[in-house]
């Protein structure tokens, strides 16, 4: 299964959720059991693990299996125009609150133009095109993430990689690594896949440079962290994530990555997520506690590592800690909040097991996240 020890004596004590039931299924075929025989005989509720659909879906889905045969008469967009494009919407990603419907107003048409400008352009052009288009596939992919199409998320991000492939460009084969780390990891595959395929790509990177081949090399270097500390190796983890904050420091304490936000804001936020999954959520809580988001130039990450707070506070159930920044990272950001596979199976499980000082919060939240009627 690929999990450690300790994630097993989590789920056993009770201070880890009942997996996911991609992961359950994986766990009955591995024991050679029926799925029944792991969770009793009362089934699954199904609202537990049914994952939220924006309204958008459709259009965004379309686009991405979208063919265009004839392109007779059709401009492709210029390398610049098509720039611009793609960095309004990444400001849009990371500027509005409800970033996924803001972004999907524009998302279907650039997935198709930027596809076409890749497929008719020339030369150098053809190969900044497959740079930009790279980006597009990595904000479709972030749309797409944590909504019941997992094949959608695993083709955008393949195609992610493809394009940057054929830009021949390393910084954007380091981009494609690092949003693939992710979409492995929400897919199950296994740690050593992830690990291999960010090592691969940061050896195209020239760190002792600075700039842009330093901010991708630890942003990869992150990638690494997060798939360690999933696996329960905490050695490794720390290990990458110590290069990771020397990389971010070096780029200077106000640095902040465009649009891959990476800096050390960034590092710190996640040394909260890589704690929680070694299990050791009196150091969460620590450090979510010294937590400076307010400068981070991104709604939905900002309102992301509030939630991975509230998991920390969650994992040693500090309930009213849970509530109070769930409830500020749905302020901040309620898409991102919305979209939280955490937030959703934590304000169920508390809706039942919460005491009176948060029902009334937690009924709020259970509304706005959509899980019971407003």
């Amino acid at each position: 299964m690929g999990r450690s020890a300790g994630w097993v004596k989590g789920l056993e004590s009770g201070r880890l959720l009942q997996p996911r039931l991609p992961m359950l299924a994986r766990l009955a075929n591995v024991l050679g059991v029926d799925l029944e025989d792991l969770t009793g005989e009362q089934g699954l509720p199904v609202t537990t693990y049914t994952k939220a659909a924006h309204e958008h879906l459709p259009a965004v889905t379309a686009a991405l299996t979208d063919y265009p045969i004839d392109t007779t008469g059709v401009e492709p967009l210029q390398p610049a125009e098509l720039a611009a494009k793609v960095a309004q919407a990444w400001q849009l990603w990371h500027g509005a609150a409800r970033q996924r419907t803001a972004v999907a107003v524009v998302l279907p048409d650039l997935i198709r133009q930027a596809r076409l400008s890749a497929r008719l352009l020339d030369g150098p052009d053809r190969r900044a095109a497959h740079r930009h288009l790279a980006q597009v596939y990595h904000l479709a992919q972030l749309f797409l993430s944590y909504q019941p199409v997992p094949e959608m998320l695993m083709l955008s991000g393949d195609r992610a990689m493809g394009a940057a492939q054929d830009a021949d460009d390393p910084h954007a084969i380091a981009a494609a690594a690092w949003y693939m780390n992710h979409a492995f990891r929400s897919a199950g595959e296994r740690d050593e896949a992830r690990i291999d395929l960010a090592t691969r790509a940061a050896r195209l990177l020239r760190p002792d440079r600075g700039g842009e081949d330093l901010a991708r090399w630890g942003l990869l270097q992150l990638a690494i962290a997060l798939s360690h500390a999933k696996s329960g190796r905490e050695g490794h983890a720390l290990g990458a994530w110590d290069e990771a904050h020397r990389a971010a420091r070096a780029l200077g304490d106000g640095y902040s990555h465009p649009w891959l936000i990476f800096g050390p804001g960034m590092v710190d936020a996640y040394a909260v997520t890589i704690q929680a999954d070694l299990m050791h959520a009196g150091t969460a809580t620590r450090l979510a506690d010294r937590l400076e988001l307010d400068g981070m130039p991104s709604a939905t990450r900002r309102s992301f590592h509030l939630a991975e707070a509230a998991r920390a506070y969650f994992l040693r159930r500090e309930h009213l800690g849970t509530v109070h920044l769930l409830r500020k990272a749905y302020q901040v950001s309620p898409d991102t909040t919305r979209f939280s596979l955490f937030a959703r199976s934590a304000v169920l499980e508390l809706s039942e097991t919460g005491g009176p000082a948060i029902r009334d919060d937690v009924a709020e939240l259970s509304r706005d996240l959509g899980l019971t009627a407003a």
